[in-house]
């Protein structure tokens, strides 16, 4: 399962629309290595500026790796993430995930961060079982 969905969250689902700050909060509690990561990236990206920040280093374990992949592998947990931070999220291999400015003027930076290129230049042997 991706999330530790509480009794409530699940009720109000059943009955209809979810207010997203509490799917953000069970997002955060289910997803605490992902919720770091990002928030982390984002915190960096307010204090150096620039185009992104990015995380290069692998997860500490099989776990941790498993929850970047459902936060990003989910349109809507990434959706709501990217809402909440207010950014862009992009994500290569299992582990390199960027946080950009919601802002056109980064798009260029954006689309070379996601392109084919790019994806093939991340590559390495090691990262082959992630």
């Amino acid at each position: 399962m991706s999330l530790d969905v509480s009794p409530a969250l699940l009720e109000q689902a059943e009955r209809g629309e979810v207010d997203e700050a509490a799917f953000v909060d069970c997002v955060r509690t289910s997803l605490p290595y992902a919720w770091e990561m990002i928030s982390s990236l984002v915190a960096q990206l307010k204090v150096d500026g620039g185009d992104f920040a990015d995380n290069q280093t692998p997860p500490p374990d099989e776990q941790a790796r498993g929850q970047l992949l459902r936060a990003l592998a989910s349109d809507a947990i990434r959706g709501a993430l990217q809402r909440h931070f207010g950014v862009r999220l992009a994500f290569q291999n299992c582990h390199r995930v960027a946080v950009f400015p919601v802002d056109a003027s980064v798009d260029q930076t954006l689309a070379r961060f996601t392109s084919v290129r790019s994806q093939l230049l991340n590559q390495s042997p090691e990262l082959r079982d992630c």
